[in-house]
């Protein structure tokens, strides 16, 4: 036996029916059960208004995360899908191509900056492939001029990596 679902239509209505006491009330109970509604309430509640100057402050934290990767493939491996955890989830409370885009290439950044350029360690080569394929099909989903600046700013990362890893190909990267 389970609860019946109801659709978010449904749920709308019933929620213009409440007064603002209990819309706070249900507000703060549904925040209590479950750590990520809390997070997603608290980003709706301070930080929904300027979406961008959150990305700057979370690109400042993914920057520091990246630093402080260890040196084993294996463990850096599994600390870099943490944080990619983390910004996907962020990414999602946002719900905006521009912040998923700003996020992706700051991660990119950060990887090609700290980790081994050495590494034979195709699941820790594989996280930057996958990520520079994400941040092309989500450049390709913003408004022409925002396009166009992050097309560059994505060239030049692709350049700057291609560059700096060794067993990185441009020509091997399906853009």
């Amino acid at each position: 036996m389970s609860i019946k679902q109801y659709s978010l239509q449904e749920i709308k209505k019933e929620l213009a029916q409440l007064n603002d006491k209990q819309a706070i009330e249900l507000c703060l109970r549904m925040a209590r059960y479950k750590k990520e509604n809390k997070e997603l309430l608290a980003y709706l509640l301070f930080d929904a208004d300027d979406e961008l100057a959150f990305a700057e402050n979370f690109k400042h934290d993914i920057g520091l995360a990246m630093s402080q990767v260890p040196s084993h493939s294996y463990t850096a491996t599994k600390a870099l899908r943490k944080t990619l955890k983390l910004i996907n989830k962020y990414i999602k409370f946002t719900g905006s191509k521009q912040v998923e885009v700003e996020l992706l290439l700051s991660f990119c950044r950060n990887y090609v900056e700290y980790i081994d350029r050495r590494t034979s360690h195709k699941p820790l080569r594989l996280i930057l492939v996958k990520q520079l394929e994400k941040t092309k099909k989500a450049i390709v989903k913003l408004h022409e001029d925002l396009q166009f600046d992050y097309n560059q700013e994505f060239d030049t990362l692709v350049d700057e990596a291609v560059a700096r890893l060794p067993w990185l190909y441009k020509h091997d990267l399906i853009l």
